[in-house]
């Protein structure tokens, strides 16, 4: 039987993709990792070279707000991965970061165990600044239809989580759930300190399972200069991808950064 954990991953999955489809502005490759037995990536394949260190030029400053894309010129590109219905995903992305050194956001969704599972592994690449980490609320609720009560229960719950856990609480940066957000939510998601809500230009569309054909494809659109792409650590096929991934990253001579890589916060 389905327990409420799998069922609440299957529809966040459904409706997300539902928004995040690869023909849409707003928002499967090579072998980006060594891979086990069963195509994910694992310690027994040959490594993949790394990838370029991120810009060392100045930051960006930016106001409060929602941010859809990098801004100025240059040619980051901020992969920003949500939810983490599954552990095995997530400890799959955390073991891509380790060896082609890659640079990306988690948009963390607390409730899911992923979290506490690879804690120990996760942490340190925090701490180094590699991943970075932003709050995606606890369950995944549409913030829209929440009070205001309910929207800081919401973000203070995964705040709460992300400081125990890992030393951070994600602030200023969270990404509402489905993308859905309004004037009233952004005004409680501020006084906690979120001020910069992040959206996307571009998809993975793998909130629910897709083929690795398809992601590809998506990888190809999206991968560009100043790019905010979103992806999820909920399906196995993207385990499978990150090499060709890492190629469409260095053909393009893209650098993979976190939002703190290049971007200055409001005060």
């Amino acid at each position: 039987m389905m327990d409420r954990r799998q069922l609440l991953g299957l529809l966040t999955a459904g409706t997300a993709v539902a928004l995040t489809g690869c023909t849409t502005a707003q928002s499967d490759v090579v072998d980006a990792g060594p891979r086990n037995a069963e195509g994910a990536v694992g310690p027994s394949a040959a490594p993949v070279p790394s990838l370029p260190a991120p810009p060392t030029g100045p930051k960006t400053a930016i106001p409060a707000g929602t941010i859809t894309a990098l801004p100025g010129p240059g040619r980051s590109m901020a992969l920003t991965v949500d939810d983490g219905a599954s552990p095995e995903v997530v400890g799959a992305y955390i073991e891509f970061a380790k060896t082609t050194g890659a640079r990306f956001t988690f948009f963390v969704t607390a409730y899911y165990d992923s979290w506490t599972i690879h804690r120990d592994a996760l942490r340190p690449l925090v701490e180094s600044g590699q991943i970075q980490l932003g709050n995606h609320t606890w369950d995944h609720a549409d913030l829209t239809k929440l009070s205001a009560s309910g929207v800081a229960a919401q973000l203070n719950q995964a705040k709460t989580f992300l400081r125990d856990n890992f030393g951070v609480d994600g602030t200023p940066y969270y990404r509402p759930p489905f993308g859905r957000h309004d004037a009233a939510v952004d005004r409680v998601a501020a006084d906690l300190g979120y001020t910069v809500p992040v959206m996307w230009y571009g998809s993975l569309s793998d909130s629910g399972l897709i083929t690795e054909q398809y992601l590809i494809e998506c990888a190809h659109r999206y991968f560009n200069p100043q790019t905010i792409v979103i992806g999820h650590a909920n399906f196995a096929p993207v385990t499978r991808c990150y090499g060709q991934l890492v190629d469409i990253v260095r053909e393009r001579n893209l650098s993979m950064v976190t939002l703190d890589d290049v971007l200055i916060p409001p005060v």
